[in-house]
C-alpha cells in the first residue's frame, strides 16, 4: 500500500451516518465527508455545487432526518447518497465532488496524494 493518513476506523461512522473532516489549514485545507452504507462508504467534498458552501450547519448533519439523502443546510439541495447527484434544489443535475479515500483493516485512509 501507497503511505496513507489514518482518518479514523470504519466502525466510527454508524452505519447510515456521515462524519466531516478537515485536514490542513488555509488553501491547502480539505473539507469533505464520509457516508457509511454497511461496509461501503462513500466520500465527498463538503462543497455544495450550487455555490461552494459547506453542506452541513452543525458538525456532522449531513443528512435529511429521514437519513435518505444528504441536504445542503443553505439553500436545501437534496443529494443521493451513492453518487452525490442532485435531486432537488438550485444545482439540480450537478454532482458533488467525490473524494478519494481507501480502507484497509477497518481504517479509512486518505492517500497522501490527496493531502499534500
Amino acid at each position: 500500500m501507497s503511505e496513507a493518513m489514518r482518518l479514523c476506523r470504519i466502525d466510527e461512522i454508524p452505519d447510515g451516518t456521515a462524519r466531516g473532516f478537515l485536514i490542513g489549514e488555509g488553501p491547502a485545507r480539505l473539507d469533505f465527508f464520509v457516508y457509511r452504507r454497511g461496509e461501503q462508504v462513500f466520500a465527498y467534498r463538503n462543497a455544495c455545487p450550487h455555490q461552494g458552501t459547506p453542506l452541513e450547519l452543525f458538525p456532522d448533519r449531513f443528512l435529511t432526518s429521514d437519513r435518505q439523502r444528504f441536504l445542503c443546510s443553505t439553500h436545501g439541495a437534496l443529494f443521493r447518497t451513492d453518487d452525490g447527484y442532485c435531486v432537488r434544489g438550485p444545482c439540480k443535475g450537478k454532482s458533488l465532488q467525490p473524494f478519494t479515500i481507501m480502507s484497509e483493516a477497518g481504517w479509512l485512509l486518505l492517500p497522501v496524494s490527496e493531502s499534500c
